[in-house]
């Protein structure tokens, strides 16, 4: 397994609500090597989010230890690009400037990473969008925006919370394979690839990106299994077809839903 890059240990989170006390994550034990690809799987408010939000520093875990490159996390860390659900672009800065804002919040020097900028949004497909407002441009395109925006530093770590979730099909088939073309899946050996921790519902996608796929528990969330993707990269649009790619989707399904799959034995 290639070096850890986060290591999580014994978390747990549990927050204060006007009911009392409510534990979000109970035992999280997860390394997640340098260069892997890994999807977190669970059912709604098993705390997917909270858990990425902890490796981003954003919020303090209750219990356990969480590191990242060797590092205790005790604060929001710089090197890490955040995508989200929704774009969050803002709307009356042009795409090209929403790309170079983390340049300006780094407090470094946006001209000098006006080219990185534009290479970014070239090779996101958006050339020639770059003088746009967010409001003209669709949906995809937007998403797209956000991962250059969060790629323009070049953190070695991307934390992405279901990113594709408000896309339609098509686009999100599309933005699936945008995002493992600029992962570096064909061009890239895994140590010089990014690392990813990506929070899905959808289960053909966790298989479809991942290395790995993390299925977890309700709440509190925890582990409940952490499978090994041996599918060939890259990856097709023709592997969904394929019978290890469906064994992979139903038992993965069998582990989040507890339904039996037809044909299989108990």
């Amino acid at each position: 397994m290639p070096t850890s890059l986060i290591d999580l240990a014994g978390v747990g989170m549990t927050y204060e609500a006007a009911s009392g006390p409510v534990e979000a994550l109970a035992g999280i034990s997860l390394a997640v090597g340098a260069g892997e690809f890994v999807s977190l799987v669970g059912p709604s408010g098993c705390g997917k989010s909270t858990l990425l939000r902890i490796v981003a520093g954003l919020r303090p875990a209750t219990r356990g230890t969480v590191t990242v490159a060797g590092r205790a996390v005790t604060e929001p860390i710089a090197d890490v690009g955040m995508v989200f659900q929704a774009p969050i672009l803002l709307k009356w800065r042009s795409i090209l400037d929403n790309v170079l804002l983390p340049a300006e919040l780094a407090g470094k020097d946006r001209r000098s990473h006006w080219a990185r900028a534009q290479q970014l949004l070239e090779m996101a497909g958006l050339h020639g969008f770059g003088d746009k407002l967010p409001r003209e441009l669709s949906g995809g395109m937007q998403q797209r925006a956000s991962l250059c925006r969060a790629l323009l530093l070049d953190p070695p770590l991307l934390l992405m919370d279901e990113p594709f979730g408000a896309l339609d099909a098509m686009t999100r088939d599309d933005m699936a394979l945008e995002l493992l073309r600029i992962w570096g899946e064909t061009d890239l050996e895994r140590s010089q690839r990014k690392t990813v921790l990506f929070v899905t519902h959808s289960i053909a996608e966790a298989v479809f990106l991942s290395d790995r796929v993390v299925v977890m528990s309700p709440r509190p969330g925890r582990i409940a299994a952490d499978l090994r993707i041996d599918l060939p990269r890259p990856r097709t649009v023709e592997l969904r077809a394929s019978e290890a790619f469906g064994q992979l989707s139903l038992e993965i399904f069998r582990m989040l839903t507890g339904r039996p799959v037809a044909g299989s034995v108990s």
